[in-house]
């Protein structure tokens, strides 16, 4: 991926070694940062008892010259996200593209949604309009998940500002009324489209930066759609507990995860993405 002559971001905020008050600050965070953690697909238990056990000051798993790339690497392709939405996103939705903030982060970080570990992965906070990404996640992605490559980190960057667009059109506003009146699978069922929609607007993103840009190299399509294989709700559970529960999965499918990628880099068009109305 041809990423160091895109223009960089100025809308990150660096909150890199800050350490977070979470646990100081009562009980009341740490529950509305498990509810946040159960969204994100994640185990709430475990979450409260990693934050009541674990103390220790964040550190990050990179050294300083793998940090400074890799921020330098997140400032650029935030910098593909602004310019790509803020030119199509009005033609394309009828919606004027505010760019969101993207906060670097160590270990643990306080938002607008609770607090959250970098063991929940890249995530975005409907409250505060802010994405939210501990750059050991990559290491993580190209290790544990066996997902290596620029354009895989990239997919995941696009795939966390595609739940930003969901916001500024409403949709997340509605999957989130509609969830509190649903049952565990049909809530689940919701997240999975909204999941696989955000999936979708990064296969949009892709098309539409390439045909701007022209940074995509041979091999980076298959590096995102290896990513969207390798965290697929039904891959993460085999290998996790052994067996796999779909009324459970609240990301999608390995399947669906590539096919709805696949979808919007094909379209190249946000009416492309209905995940909602799928099958």
């Amino acid at each position: 991926m041809l990423w160091r002559g895109v223009r960089r971001s100025s809308n990150i905020e660096d909150r890199r070694g800050a350490r977070p008050v979470a646990i100081a600050g009562g009980g009341g965070t740490l529950l509305a940062a498990a509810f946040v953690v159960y969204l994100l697909g994640g185990d709430p238990f475990q979450f409260l008892a990693s934050n009541i056990m674990n103390m220790e000051p964040p550190r990050s798993q990179l050294s300083a010259e793998e940090e400074k790339q890799e921020a330098d690497f997140v400032s650029a392709i935030l910098g593909s996200t602004e310019d790509v939405w803020t030119r199509h996103l009005p033609e394309t939705a009828g919606v004027s593209y505010i760019q969101p903030k993207l906060v670097l982060f160590t270990g643990g970080i306080d938002s607008a949604c609770g607090f959250a570990q970098s063991a929940t992965g890249p995530f975005y906070c409907q409250l505060d309009g802010k994405v939210y990404l501990d750059l050991g996640f990559f290491k993580d992605l190209e290790n544990a998940l066996n997902s290596p490559g620029d354009f895989a980190r990239a997919y995941v960057i696009a795939h966390e500002v595609g739940h930003h667009i969901q916001a500024l059109q409403g949709t997340a506003q509605k999957v989130t009324a509609l969830q509190r009146r649903a049952s565990r699978p049909e809530a689940n069922a919701l997240s999975v489209s909204l999941e696989l929609q955000a999936d979708c607007y990064a296969g949009v993103w892709a098309q539409y930066v390439q045909a701007d840009n022209h940074i995509l190299e041979t091999g980076d399509i298959d590096e995102a759609l290896n990513a969207a294989s390798q965290i697929g709700d039904d891959r993460l559970q085999q290998e996790g507990q052994g067996y796999v529960v779909p009324d459970s999965f609240t990301h999608g499918s390995s399947a669906q995860r590539r096919h709805w990628f696949l979808e919007g880099l094909k379209a190249g068009t946000i009416k492309s993405c209905d995940t909602f109305d799928d099958g």
